[in-house]
């Protein structure tokens, strides 16, 4: 099993960005703990992160020549806005779960709106790190009802 971690804009920064909001993890420390629950969940997961839009799109485009079983994405603030994000998840055909670590309906109005909503699986926003951790429990859990189907 395949789970494919994209973390978005800024995220290279965590551990230093705007702690009140983040927390002092780092995305080192957030890429280790997914991969030890993947192990305990028998997935591996892969994870990217770049500032790049451009860079994204062609990653989800990888993920899908690539057929990885789920896709995991925090796309800070392109979520709220990237419709060529959108349209490159719109074209994968596995569980895509999108996760954010602050609660991003209790924050900025402009931050309310998700424009991957109506495209993804799911959403976990709110649980700081764990946020991830319960975003890769909901993406292996599809995963296997989907090949229970």
């Amino acid at each position: 099993m395949r789970v494919l971690m994209l973390h978005g804009i800024n995220h290279n920064m965590f551990g230093k960005r705007d702690p009140a909001q983040y927390g002092t993890i780092t995305l080192d420390e957030i890429n280790t703990s997914l991969q030890a629950l993947g192990r305990e969940l028998g997935a591996e997961v892969e994870h990217f992160q770049t500032n790049s839009e451009s860079d994204m799109c062609e990653r989800i485009h990888r993920a899908f020549t690539d057929k990885v079983d789920a896709v995991l994405i925090n796309a800070g603030a392109w979520t709220h806005y990237s419709y060529g994000i959108r349209d490159a998840l719109a074209i994968l055909t596995v569980p895509v779960v999108e996760l954010h670590m602050s609660n991003i309906h209790a924050r900025e109005p402009f931050r309310h709106v998700s424009v991957f909503a109506e495209i993804v699986k799911g959403q976990i926003c709110g649980f700081g790190a764990d946020s991830y951790l319960l975003a890769l429990r909901a993406a292996v859990s599809a995963i296997n009802a989907a090949r229970v189907s």
